[in-house]
C-alpha cells in the first residue's frame, strides 16, 4: 500500500503526550483535506492519536508498522468539520487521589497507560484497560462506581474521560498531572 502524505512529522523516540503535541503544531500548517504522516515509536500512540483525531473532528485514516515505527496517517478537516478540542471537565488534582488511596477508600482507578508502563508501576488495585482498548472493554468498568482515570501525564486520561462520560458513566475524574509526579504507593510486576 502506498500513500502519499503532505507532510512526515518525526515523533519517533517520543513519549505520550508528545507525539500529540507536535501533531497538533504541525497539522495547523495543513490545508483542509491534506493527509499528514506521523512517524512515531511510541506503542501506545496509535490509541493516542486516533483519539485525538475523533476529538478535534480530524480523521484518522490508519497506521501502518514498518518494522519498529508506526506511520500513522491524519486526514486535516475543513473549518466545518472540526471541532474545538474539548476537555473532561472534571478534573481530580493528584494530591486529592494520593489522599484517598492512603486513607483506604473505596475508590476505583482506571490506569490507561500501555501494559508495560502498568507493570514498572501502578497504583495499588488499580485496573489497567489502555486507552486503545477501552471502547472493547467498556463492560469491565462498573458504570455505579466513582472513576479515577489515570495515565502517565493527564492526556490519555483526558482523552478516556470523554469516552467513558460519552457511555454514560455517570461520576468520571480525569487525575492529573498522571502516574509521572505521582509519589504515593505503588505495585510493580517486576
Amino acid at each position: 500500500m502506498s500513500i502519499t502524505a503532505n507532510e512526515v512529522l518525526d515523533a519517533k523516540g517520543l513519549a505520550c503526550p508528545m507525539p500529540i503535541v507536535k501533531t497538533k503544531k504541525a497539522i495547523a500548517n495543513l490545508e483542509a483535506g491534506q493527509v499528514m504522516e506521523v512517524q512515531a515509536t511510541d506503542k501506545g500512540s496509535t490509541a493516542d492519536i486516533k483519539a485525538w483525531a475523533e476529538s478535534t473532528g480530524h480523521q484518522y485514516l490508519g497506521t501502518v508498522e514498518d518494522g519498529d515505527v508506526l506511520k500513522h496517517y491524519l486526514r486535516k478537516a475543513s473549518e466545518e468539520e472540526t471541532k474545538g478540542e474539548t476537555k473532561h471537565e472534571n478534573v481530580l488534582d493528584l494530591g486529592e487521589l494520593h489522599n484517598k488511596v492512603e486513607g483506604e477508600e473505596a475508590i476505583s482507578v482506571l490506569d490507561v497507560r500501555e501494559p508495560a508502563e502498568y507493570a514498572f508501576g501502578h497504583i495499588p488495585g488499580a485496573v489497567n484497560i489502555p486507552l486503545g482498548e477501552l471502547e472493547e472493554r467498556f463492560e469491565e468498568i462498573n458504570k455505579e462506581q466513582d472513576i479515577h482515570v489515570i495515565c502517565r501525564t493527564g492526556s490519555r486520561s483526558d482523552l478516556a474521560a470523554q469516552k467513558l462520560s460519552e457511555k454514560g458513566f455517570k461520576s468520571v475524574k480525569n487525575v492529573v498531572p498522571g502516574m509521572s509526579n505521582w509519589e504515593g504507593p505503588t505495585e510493580g510486576n517486576q
